[in-house]
């Protein structure tokens, strides 16, 4: 924590010993990053399941962008672009600073979303400390703008059924139909977030509007479409069984399940990582920092990026639990080799579509439409799980790449792949071409 709040000083030109009463109070792009990387950690220690880890995301990035788009004439308001978005007040108080405000504002909501509220205080206050000494009176101006934004922000966030789904019935395992979903080895856990598409979408109009095409119809006969897929991954688990494969390599790095179990002896836990929407937000942040872009632009990218990952994971949780289909592991072990293990742990919710699929191919559309079609960048997400970073031309070769990942992992048949990356970058597209989200240019001076 104390190299953290320092390395956020140093950035910011505020180290403590320099301060002085009444200094301007400066937020940057840093600011930001940190702010997101702690929410980040702060997840992972909880163990939020995708889905949820990608709603605290998305509503602290929304919140700040509304500040900063209201308040700056910068960036077009999402207030009727999101249709039940409520619009924000415009300060009138002249020593709110709007990026100070908004900052703010990420830090209170993304407090409000986590388990381990103490980690975040600790964090902001921090923070708090150093800009009320640098000037009490901007400091306290934007934090109680900040303050007045939540409170219309918050009864929103509150009122997109979350709440209501904590209470809803667990997913009931059908036992007597081979083609359902089982819980799968070795802790069997109940299917996470059955109800996730119940959950108020932000752009997308409802959870099927990207409705895939169905998967290959279950059948264990051999000259079966179905039969053939599942027959592939059992294959290609026993062709890369070499650690130091490149496809065993591409399995670990994409891994990104908060779920993973270790026995040991009678023990069992779960070993910490980060999510598939948790990685993406990562490389959108590598991608921000490679630019160089300013505190707003960088704002504007993790908010459409986060957008993009939240309605992508009520798209396919809405057809995971629809089609509702067996894992490849469940059916190997049953009819094929009792012994066989997928090289990464099977997730514990049904198998079609694949959600790293659909989620990278939603993020690398959005942020190929703020970065361009050809940003080359070195990935070094995974570097704090001890794995190496992996260079991309493009995002969607990373998507590419995070999509068949799941076919290494032993974890997903090429249907849901195939159709899981179509589904997510439709839905992409459908976001971009419906958020007018573009910096506005500034008007010529007269010569």
């Amino acid at each position: 924590m104390k190299r953290l709040f320092y390395s956020i000083l140093a950035a910011s030109g505020l180290l403590v010993g320099a301060c002085t009463e009444d200094q301007p109070i400066s937020i940057n792009a840093e600011h930001l990053h940190q702010s997101v990387e702690q929410v980040t950690e702060i997840m992972i220690h909880d163990i939020f399941s995708p889905p949820v880890a990608s709603r605290i995301f998305a509503y602290p990035n929304i919140t700040a962008y509304e500040i900063m788009a209201k308040n700056t004439g910068n960036y077009p308001s999402l207030y009727q672009q999101i249709g039940h978005l409520p619009e924000i007040p415009v300060s009138t108080d002249p020593e709110v600073n709007a990026e100070l405000a908004a900052l703010i504002a990420h830090m209170e909501i993304s407090k409000s979303l986590i388990f381990s509220e103490e980690r975040m205080e600790s964090f902001q206050d921090s923070l708090y400390h150093v800009w009320s000494g640098m000037n009490e009176g901007e400091f306290a101006a934007s934090k109680a703008y900040a303050e007045e934004v939540i409170g219309v922000i918050r009864p929103w966030i509150n009122s997109d059924n979350y709440k209501e789904t904590r209470t809803m019935p667990k997913f009931t395992v059908n036992s007597e139909d081979p083609s359902r979903w089982q819980p799968t080895p070795p802790a069997y856990m109940d299917g996470i977030e059955p109800h996730w598409m119940k959950i108020r979408p932000l752009v997308i109009e409802s959870a099927d509007q990207f409705k895939p095409v169905p998967p290959p119809a279950f059948s264990m006969e051999k000259d079966s479409d179905f039969y053939k897929e599942l027959m592939e991954v059992y294959e290609t688990g026993n062709r890369i069984t070499d650690d130091n494969s490149e496809e065993v390599a591409i399995a670990q790095f994409w891994d990104c399940n908060p779920y993973v179990s270790v026995t040991r002896g009678h023990l069992m836990f779960a070993t910490k990582k980060i999510t598939p929407g948790a990685h993406w937000i990562g490389i959108c942040k590598i991608a921000s920092r490679e630019s160089e872009l300013d505190f707003a632009a960088t704002l504007q990218a993790y908010t459409k990026t986060s957008i993009a990952i939240f309605d992508g994971f009520i798209s396919c949780w809405d057809e995971k639990y629809r089609s509702n289909l067996i894992r490849p592991e469940t059916l190997i072990n049953q009819h094929i080799d009792e012994n066989w293990k997928p090289i990464l742990q099977t997730p514990p919710f049904p198998e079609y579509t694949s959600g790293h699929s659909v989620v990278s191919g939603a993020a690398a559309k959005t942020l190929t439409s703020i970065f361009g079609e050809n940003f080359a960048f070195a990935d070094d997400t995974e570097i704090p799980y001890g794995l190496p970073v992996r260079s991309f031309n493009s995002f969607n070769e990373a998507a590419e790449e995070a999509a068949i990942s799941r076919m290494y992992g032993g974890i997903h048949y090429r249907a849901a792949i195939e159709v899981g990356i179509k589904q997510g970058r439709e839905l992409g597209d459908f976001v971009v071409n419906r958020l007018n989200m573009k910096k506005e240019q500034p008007l010529a001076q007269n010569q």
